[in-house]
């Protein structure tokens, strides 16, 4: 791969980089035609990194659809994929690890410690190996495309963070691997998530501007699905992610939900523009 990789640079080409967990669905595609859109090569990693999982979470029944995964991207015209395996990137003895303050021990820190220098760790190392012009990451995971920008910056990195709009089922739930998990109850209640999103944009539209009534009547709608179990809502400013009050600027409203025994993300991005806000679902 750094071979590849330091070829493209020797020709001046612009080369853009996938990486996922596997699993693949629209949302990644999406992320693969973005790419391709800009860049050549194109390059696509998979690698499920143990070192973002907790010691109680689902490590061990991530999907893995590898066969699968590599014919999609194939199939997409994808140029390199790169699959290493844990003891590649994490060879004995290894001790180095990457941790943004501030930012990685609130929200999604908070509940799952350790997770973001998991995730900024496997992220540095795979822009080392890739070395692209272009890194695309999916908005849905909204505070890790956050930090993982935040990182790209401080540790002046050579890779542009390219943070690309959410990819959506035709009933509004966000894609996302862990759907798979989902039996058909759950699968129906998920799409709370959106539908208490989509409610609070329209109330964004309607004039309302108090973060504190928006997050109330975000929870309020969450508990009245019965199979929602809100870990947390939160309406936050989009850069330091640190709670607002009022909307200004730029903020996020971040959602975490367990639908039965799966947990899922999702979130509305509220940006100021020209004495109004637009909302992005």
């Amino acid at each position: 791969m750094k071979q590849v990789s330091r070829q493209a640079r020797l020709e001046g080409r612009v080369s853009g980089f996938v990486p996922t967990m596997g699993a693949l669905h629209e949302g990644h595609m999406s992320l693969v035609h973005a790419a391709q859109a800009e860049c050549r090569p194109v390059i696509a990693s998979i690698f499920v990194n143990p070192m973002q999982f907790g010691p109680t979470e689902d490590l061990q029944k991530y999907p893995r659809t590898f066969d699968e995964d590599r014919k999609k991207l194939e199939g997409a015209g994808v140029d390199y994929l790169f699959a290493p395996d844990a003891a590649e990137i994490y060879p004995p003895g290894f001790r180095t690890w990457v941790n943004v303050e501030g930012l990685s021990g609130v929200l999604e820190g908070k509940s799952r410690p350790g997770h973001f220098r998991g995730v900024t760790t496997v992220v540095l190392k795979l822009l080392e190996i890739v070395q692209p012009s272009k890194a695309f990451f999916g908005r849905k995971d909204a505070q890790q495309a956050r930090i993982i920008r935040q990182m790209a910056g401080d540790l002046h990195l050579d890779a542009e963070i390219a943070v690309r709009p959410i990819v959506r089922e035709a009933d509004g739930l966000a894609m996302s691997s862990r759907n798979a998990y989902l039996e058909p109850d759950e699968r129906r209640a998920a799409t709370v998530l959106f539908r208490t999103l989509d409610g609070a944009r329209k109330s964004i539209d309607r004039g309302e501007r108090d973060a504190l009534r928006l997050t109330a009547a975000i929870r309020d709608a969450l508990r009245a699905e019965p199979l929602a179990d809100p870990e947390y809502v939160a309406l936050v400013d989009a850069e330091t992610l640190e709670p607002v009050t009022r909307l200004r600027g730029a903020c996020l409203a971040l959602l975490a939900v367990k639908i039965g025994a799966t947990r899922l993300i999702d979130n509305l991005l509220i940006e100021e523009r020209g004495g109004g806000f637009n909302t992005e679902l």
